[in-house]
């Protein structure tokens, strides 16, 4: 079975996001296996570190040895949180470039009607320098988040659908690399 890394974008234990993330994994779970990959021990980046933090060729050899990479994220300020962002510029300089090539998707939740629509067109213009391969439909951007989320799981008929179409067809993307 095919395995695809996701990183959640907050660092929140009980964010929305990771909610998101865990039923994605359970609905996922026949058409492949979704591993989540932790950024929460990345140092800030800075170039005047010469050896590559241990936490960062982890990840970079998780993702390297995937099938595909879904980000799971909140939208800060407009834009990527910068926990994220930093995971990204830490592993854009990592020589696996684990990015390269690699199958993509984005998925986020928030209280506003639109979603994470902002942060992730950011992050799908980071991912043209990664060379990373987002899929361009379905767009999954979960407005009035808390409204669709109960004790962790999603009540919400229209976000099951959307979920369970995207991983049919993050499935046949991963399938064809």
């Amino acid at each position: 079975m095919k395995k695809v890394i996701a990183i959640v974008g907050s660092l929140r234990k009980e964010s929305v996001n990771r909610q998101l993330f865990n039923n994605y994994k359970d609905l996922a779970k026949e058409y492949f296996v979704l591993e989540e990959a932790s950024i929460g021990e990345i140092p800030l980046y800075n170039q005047d570190i010469e050896q590559e933090p241990s936490s960062v060729t982890s990840l970079a050899l998780k993702i390297a040895e995937s099938d595909g990479i879904i980000f799971f994220s909140p939208e800060y300020n407009y834009s990527i949180p910068g926990v994220l962002k930093n995971a990204i510029d830490w592993l854009s300089r990592s020589k696996l470039k684990p990015f390269d090539g690699k199958p993509a998707a984005i998925i986020g939740g928030s209280p506003g009607n639109i979603g994470t629509a902002r942060m992730q067109y950011h992050l799908r213009q980071v991912g043209v320098f990664l060379n990373l391969k987002f899929i361009n439909k379905p767009e999954v951007m979960v407005g009035k988040v808390f409204n669709k989320l109960e004790n962790g799981e999603i009540n919400d008929q229209d976000t099951i659908d959307i979920f369970e179409k995207h991983i049919k067809h993050f499935a046949q993307q991963i399938n064809r690399s």
